[in-house]
């Protein structure tokens, strides 16, 4: 039986749940800036709860979240204690956990049409750098097109540690003939594409659990005709599709009720059962839901 990675859960709104200073724009940065303890907190939490890999909490470095000025000044210092934070939180771990360095879509979140390479490369350059000596792997989240993995693996060059590129996928019914995502571009392009940046796993975040399997499918038998030995994982989010216009992270979403431990672990044995060997948990998904992954998979 092939042994499954567990990931951890989203960052963000466990940091809520558990009293961290948090608030828009600076989502789960806040925390970085006000109250660190609160982030080894959670790291803590995950470890506890089953996660092979954790994942610093870098995602909010970005303009979007903590303003131009701020970013300017402070987002090296930030990204750098993210990694430190983790690291510690790995190395003190009863068993191996591995930190994986996040990087965002540094443009916003959902929004291919955002992207510019001329202004995110300095942006993912900053995260890669103070990021660096703390990770174990790269982990690109929520990648809405393939030019944003295509920026990453630029920007991280070959530094002999594992790239693993996850796509968001469109999950509100816009399209329906395949899995695409939020770009437009097919899963089986977004896979052809990560093959040819050498990542060492493909992976799916921050979209429906509905949508999830079909993706996994289709890398499977992508990755099946390369010959290529590549990892497939999933870590879908709690809560209802967004618009197709909106910006995730730009306001705090309810949770779907039917997505609680047992409900989410319904969807993840079918992904397992798809071929996925990597499975965790993005928005709304805690440390309950990554221990009863750990338990049945």
């Amino acid at each position: 039986m092939t042994r499954m990675t567990i990931l951890d859960g989203g960052t963000g709104r466990e940091l809520k749940r558990i009293g961290a200073p948090f608030r828009q724009p600076e989502w789960s940065a806040l925390a970085l800036i006000e109250a660190p303890h609160y982030v080894t907190q959670v790291h803590t939490r995950y470890v506890n709860a089953g996660a092979d890999v954790i994942t610093t909490n870098s995602y909010a470095i970005v303009p979007f979240h903590i303003g131009v000025e701020r970013h300017a000044a402070q987002a090296p210092q930030l990204a750098a204690l993210a990694g430190r934070l983790a690291r510690e939180v790995a190395d003190a771990a009863p068993r191996p956990v591995w930190v994986a360095g996040s990087v965002p879509p540094v443009c916003g979140s959902y929004r291919a049409d955002l992207f510019d390479v001329a202004v995110a490369r300095p942006l993912v350059d900053v995260l890669v750098t103070a990021l660096r000596p703390s990770v174990d792997l790269w982990l690109g989240e929520t990648l809405s097109a393939i030019e944003e993995a295509q920026l990453l693996a630029d920007a991280i060059g070959a530094d002999g540690k594992p790239l693993w590129l996850s796509f968001t996928l469109s999950d509100d019914g816009t399209y329906t003939d395949v899995p695409r995502l939020r770009s437009g571009e097919t899963v089986a392009q977004a896979v052809e594409a990560a093959l040819r940046l050498n990542a060492a796993s493909v992976l799916f975040n921050c979209s429906q659990p509905e949508v999830m399997a079909s993706a996994v499918a289709v890398a499977r038998e992508a990755i099946a005709a390369s010959g290529r030995d590549v990892a497939i994982g999933v870590y879908a989010n709690a809560f209802p599709p967004m618009r197709k216009d909106a910006t995730a992270n730009a306001t705090v979403t309810e949770i779907r009720a039917d997505l609680d431990p047992p409900g989410y672990l319904k969807f993840a044995e079918a992904w397992a059962a798809e071929g996925a060997r990597i499975i965790g948990g993005c928005c709304g998904i805690g440390p309950e839901h990554i221990e009863a992954l750990r338990a049945a998979l």
